[in-house]
């Protein structure tokens, strides 16, 4: 176990702006649901971002839990659902070594979601599950509950959070590196 590989084009160890609490993300990289208007177009080719294995970002993951910096995990993309077996492997172990909790944005809709191979595992290791292809033609009118357009669904799939921490996160935020790298996130991100 754990020789799974999983495609990822950036790892933020720490961030509010993804889910509630600090948390720790993963933007993965490939995607082929080609949503106009989507503001991750840097991850969507396949030949990008760095072959990760599961066990390096779990290890990452697990060491941040012990010095108790994030409550939990996010998943991004790119489309993490395009990387199931590696997203699983990694799900399944962040559930079992950590107390971390997961939150997954998806541009796959429930219903396709519950056609694929390993649905029910993915979905027992995941909190929130944010839902269906972004459509730039409909924003989310504020409060947002971590949807980028009006048409995504939210599924709290545990007890863990309810809509109302999910209107609690900020809708972006803007880090500065310890190399001076600036990196906007969230789910309405600022314009420059």
């Amino acid at each position: 176990m754990g020789g799974e590989r999983l495609r990822v084009h950036e790892f933020l160890p720490h961030s509010r702006a993804n889910g509630p609490g600090v948390r720790a993300v993963i933007w993965v990289q490939g995607c082929t649901l080609g949503c106009p208007g989507c503001f991750n177009p840097a991850t969507h080719s396949h030949a990008g971002g760095e072959l990760v294995r599961v066990d390096e970002l779990v290890e990452r993951i697990a060491a941040l839990d012990r010095e108790q910096a994030i409550e939990g995990l996010s998943i991004s993309g790119g489309e993490p659902l395009q990387q199931l077996d590696a997203l699983l492997a990694l799900l399944q172990r962040v559930r079992e070594e950590t107390t971390l909790s997961v939150v997954v944005f998806t541009g796959y809709a429930r219903e396709e979601i519950a056609g694929m191979d390993g649905a029910d595992e993915l979905l027992a290791c995941v909190d929130v599950l944010v839902a269906g292809r972004y459509d730039a033609s409909r924003p989310v009118v504020a409060p947002s509950d971590l949807r980028g357009s009006e048409n995504q669904t939210v599924d709290l799939l545990s007890g863990r959070y309810t809509l109302d921490d999910l209107r609690m996160v900020p809708p972006a935020e803007i880090i500065i590196t310890s190399q001076g790298e600036v990196w906007v996130s969230g789910v309405d991100t600022v314009e420059w």
